[in-house]
């Protein structure tokens, strides 16, 4: 990284009155001569300071990496969650999914679910949806859904298909769950979990257990289209009626992930924006909507009407 060079005329030696005299000179391929001189405790010292001026990131207009962590940093310094297959489907559950009474009806030119639909269990458990086996016997169709359903009792390759989705659905769970934690502004925002209100940057938002989150009026998420907000509850998530979650500043919806241990509930028309990584249940009920995906390793009921977000 360094070389020592024999320099005739160097600076020290034309103040001197030496020009003749060979000097030794620390050269780094960056930074160039650094010090001068015999002294090899002046070696060291030369040495050290262009480690410290490298760290820094000076000399030759490069910085150092953006390092991922909680709260907010350089765009696009916190990775997305990777959905991995389970990023294929709109919605995913593993026990049961139902359109209730509050679903879009067949009639409506409207669907309910925009984007594919899968269950990690039997048809018969997919209920509410007027549903048609195709011909191929590997996917449903229904006028509710603008897209595929998928149960384990449709032919080869669904099955397996689906068993993939769902284990990639736990491991997008746990990759949310388990990053670093938020400090400071990022821990316990708002008062006992009320994020109502408020505007929130990018990063990773942490409550502590028993704390439930609550939105009981807009919350905004402020950031650019490659920042990312992880937001992990242990207890239970409830959005209140008409309530919205907004984003704002170019904020894409797939880069917001919403962990919650313990069940998600959006009231009466209220409107979500993100991924919905759920450890048990998710109930959208009457004319509550999403640009979402719903990922539930229990049940999803749906009473509105939820749009995967692009990609």
């Amino acid at each position: 990284m360094y070389r020592f060079e024999n320099i005739t005329g160097g600076i020290n030696d034309r103040k001197a009155g030496h020009l003749a005299s060979p000097v030794h000179y620390a050269v780094h391929p960056n930074y160039g001569v650094l010090a001068a001189g015999y002294n090899p405790l002046m070696w060291l010292m030369a040495l050290l300071l262009a480690a410290v001026v490298a760290g820094c990131g000076g000399g030759n207009g490069s910085a150092a990496a953006p390092v991922p962590g909680p709260g907010p940093g350089p765009s696009g310094s916190l990775a997305a969650v990777n959905l991995l297959t389970a990023g294929n489907y709109a919605i995913l559950a593993v026990s049961a999914i139902t359109c209730n009474g509050s679903c879009v009806p067949a009639t409506s030119s409207v669907p309910a679910v925009t984007g594919k639909v899968a269950l990690s269990g039997v048809a018969a458990s997919i209920t509410g949806f007027t549903m048609t086996e195709d011909s191929t016997n590997t996917f449903w169709t229904a006028p509710q859904v603008a897209g595929k359903i998928y149960a384990t009792d449709n032919l080869a390759p669904t099955p397996a298909a689906i068993s993939q989705a769902s284990a990639d659905m736990v491991t997008a769970y746990n990759d949310a769950a388990g990053r670093p934690a938020g400090t400071g502004a990022f821990l316990n925002a708002g008062a006992a979990g009320e994020i109502g209100g408020l505007t929130l940057a990018p990063g990773v938002y942490t409550w502590t257990a028993p704390v439930n989150v609550t939105i009981s009026t807009d919350v905004t998420l402020n950031g650019s289209a490659t920042d990312v907000w992880i937001f992990q509850i242990p207890g239970t998530f409830a959005q209140a009626a008409a309530t919205k979650v907004i984003l704002s500043g170019g904020a894409l919806p797939k880069n917001v992930f919403w962990q919650v241990g313990a069940g998600a509930t959006l009231d009466t028309t209220a409107h979500i924006e993100g991924v919905i990584l759920s450890g048990t249940a998710i109930t959208l009920n009457n004319g509550a909507t999403g640009n979402s995906r719903l990922m539930a390793q229990s049940a999803v009921t749906l009473g509105g009407a939820v749009t995967q977000p692009a990609p």
